[in-house]
């Protein structure tokens, strides 16, 4: 994948959200900033993206986010809870509490590919 600096041209970017119509928001988000969107479904794990938006608060998003976690995947929350004690010890690079403005999304989806280590 190229790159410019330690953000890729085209990320790949996971999306674990339960609700289809924010789901489809977050979607367009992503895709409207050149990014390749990778819909979560189930807990199982696609290691493959360069930063994921993820609800910890419902269905597997924490699980998902656990395991991403250890791979130093960069992690941005979008919840409609508070951040937890769970959701603080994975340092995720933003917390955003829904509503939230989606220019605040595109900010912190740009801090998190820029800490996408570079492609080898």
């Amino acid at each position: 994948m190229p790159t410019f600096g330690n953000v890729p041209d085209v990320a790949r970017v996971l999306i674990v959200e339960p609700h289809a119509d924010v789901r489809a928001l977050l979607e367009i988000v992503v895709t409207r900033l050149g990014h390749e969107a990778v819909v979560q479904s189930s807990s199982e794990l696609d290691r493959a993206v360069d930063a994921a938006i993820i609800e910890p608060g419902e269905g597997f998003g924490l699980e998902v986010a656990q395991r991403l976690h250890d791979f130093h995947v960069p992690l941005v929350f979008a919840s409609i809870y508070p951040p937890s004690n769970e959701t603080v010890v994975l340092a995720p690079v933003a917390y955003l509490v829904k509503p939230f403005a989606l220019y605040a999304l595109e900010h912190a989806l740009e801090d998190a590919l820029a800490e996408t280590p570079a492609a080898v």
